[in-house]
């Protein structure tokens, strides 16, 4: 059984693809759950094919996963936004987020927590958003990344006394992704409108939310746990138009 392995969700582009890299340079072992396989030659990658909107599957796959590997760290970053106004709000997408983000997550970590407390010890961090705090289009998606930090919080009272943190990190704009470029353009205006209303003036990069997943992963972060860590440039202090 491999030691130090790290189970990432939705790792194959984007912010997945940055934490991915940033823990395998660290030497560890990383377990990346998602629909398309993250490349990584030589280095220690497991690719599992996964949709996550499939609770059975889900649950087939989380029980091999802490048969097979010894889970230390738990990201869960699969996410997508089916956006809408509110009358225009499905049911059945809201159902399918429910269980990408939140059921999943839910699924994940029961399968692969009995490890963690026989260690007494591991890391889990759940990929929030910005939106949480609310945005225009985004009623299942803010519901259920808002959920996300609710569900945290609940357990890292459940899980601290066993050396188990759990925080969320909550990204704001983050250009170098298939989930911004499919509601901003990138041959568009639009990006540059953003940036601008931002306080940092600058659109985030996926590295920049790997740093924060990686700080909190860490084994020197364990006296931090149930918080969210906004990585937005300062746009979760007012509001964010996009």
């Amino acid at each position: 059984m491999a030691h130090d392995t790290v189970l990432v969700t939705g790792g194959s582009t984007g912010i997945g693809a940055a934490i991915c890299d940033s823990f395998l340079k660290q030497g560890k072992q990383v377990v990346n759950l998602s629909r398309r396989p993250l490349e990584r030659p030589e280095m220690p990658l497991i690719n599992i094919q996964l949709d996550l909107s499939d609770r059975n599957s889900t649950e087939r796959v989380a029980a091999d996963i802490a048969k097979n590997h010894s889970i230390t760290g738990f990201v869960h970053n699969a996410g997508l936004i089916r956006p809408a106004l509110l009358s225009a709000v499905s049911l059945d997408d809201y159902d399918y987020l429910s269980q990408v983000h939140i059921g999943a997550a839910i699924t994940l970590t029961q399968a692969i927590l009995p490890g963690m407390r026989e260690r007494q010890f591991g890391r889990i961090v759940l990929i929030t958003s910005r939106a949480a705090l609310g945005l225009q289009t985004r009623t299942s998606y803010s519901a259920t990344k808002s959920g996300m930090i609710g569900l945290a919080r609940t357990w890292a009272l459940e899980l601290a006394p066993e050396g188990i943190t759990v925080n969320t990190v909550a990204p704001g704009p983050i250009a170098d992704t298939e989930m911004f470029e499919s509601v901003v353009p990138a041959d568009s205006d639009k990006a540059e409108q953003i940036a601008k209303g931002i306080p940092v003036q600058r659109l985030g990069r996926s590295k920049d939310v790997a740093h924060a997943v990686q700080f909190l992963s860490s084994e020197d972060s364990g006296f931090i746990t149930g918080q969210t860590l906004m990585v937005c440039g300062g746009a979760s202090l007012g509001s964010l138009a996009l």
